[in-house]
């Protein structure tokens, strides 16, 4: 895990990783697109994104199953003599925290790993957004281009703001779409392998597709403000999904697992239970003694 957020830190804040200079074609229609501003002043920022796929998980989890607990906590099955014996009223929390931290700790690695493979991406493939021409500002008669059709392939063809420059030069996979299929799906799954109780057969389906309409509705407002191409935003929805089900499927097992602890503790202690009611088994020797004392006993008892 925290080998996942120092490479995660190294992709985002440092320039360890240099990104690939891909070369453009003099007055490249697909480059052309109008810039609308950096990214606080999309639809959906950076700041609302993160906040949402760290923080509605976190919430929606932590809330699921504290409710599932104390459901299961003062069900009938369970009085309250079993759970004193089992387990201990003062350890009685344990199942809710370990539950909690191992569902929200591998949703935590899966955000990481999600930026970790999208940030791979923009840096060896250095794929150009819908308005790299309108910020790149090339001097095209310096370049040439006015005689044929000429592939520019030099970094220093950019006239325009070096950051801006950068940034166009990051958009495959989208990063945007990638982490909102991730939350999306994974809570998706979360909501349907946990929530059993009885009403939610409907529920469950609306929520889950909601938040999938959620992360499509970001994917097409990517390519609706020339933030990304499509084939951006499709690749980050594979990532997303993939890097989902498999946690989902092979880490967490489907989010199975025992609520309650005096289910665990009553299996463990099903053997020892059965090895104190097992019989006694006496050695020859202790065979030999207790004859040996019967028989002295009624030889006295005959005399007298």
């Amino acid at each position: 895990m925290a080998g996942t957020v120092m490479l995660a830190y190294y992709f985002e804040y440092t320039d360890t990783f240099s990104v690939h200079v891909q070369g453009f074609f003099c007055y490249d229609t697909t480059y052309t697109k109008p810039y609308l501003g950096p990214e606080d002043s999309s639809a959906v920022p950076p700041v609302l994104l993160y906040a949402v796929v760290t923080g509605l998980p976190t919430l929606l989890i932590t809330i699921t199953e504290t409710v599932l607990f104390l459901v299961q906590y003062t069900s009938k099955e369970f009085d309250q003599s079993e759970k004193t014996v089992a387990t201990g009223d003062c350890c009685y929390l344990n199942p809710l925290v370990r539950r909690t931290f191992r569902f929200l700790g591998v949703y935590t690695f899966g955000l990481f790993t999600v930026d970790i493979f999208v940030n791979a991406g923009q840096v060896v493939t250095g794929n150009l957004a819908p308005y790299f021409l309108t910020v790149c500002k090339p001097n095209y008669t310096a370049l040439g281009c006015q005689q044929a059709l000429r592939y520019i392939s030099h970094q220093e063809a950019c006239t325009g703001n070096q950051d801006d420059i950068l940034r166009a030069r990051k958009t495959f996979p989208s990063k945007e779409a990638a982490l909102s299929i991730y939350a999306a799906l994974y809570l998706a799954m979360y909501v349907t392998c946990t929530v059993q109780a009885k009403g939610t057969r409907l529920a469950k389906p609306v929520l889950s597709l909601g938040l999938m309409c959620l992360a499509f509705l970001t994917g097409l407002n990517r390519v609706a403000e020339y933030r990304n191409h499509w084939s951006d935003v499709i690749a980050g929805f594979i990532i997303g999904t993939a890097i989902a089900t498999f946690l989902v499927v092979c880490v967490v097992h489907n989010f199975k697992g025992k609520l309650l602890l005096s289910e665990e503790s009553a299996a463990e202690q099903a053997p020892n239970t059965a090895m104190l009611n097992m019989g006694r088994v006496e050695s020859p020797l202790e065979k030999y003694i207790a004859s040996q004392v019967r028989n002295n006993y009624f030889s006295i008892s005959s005399v007298t």
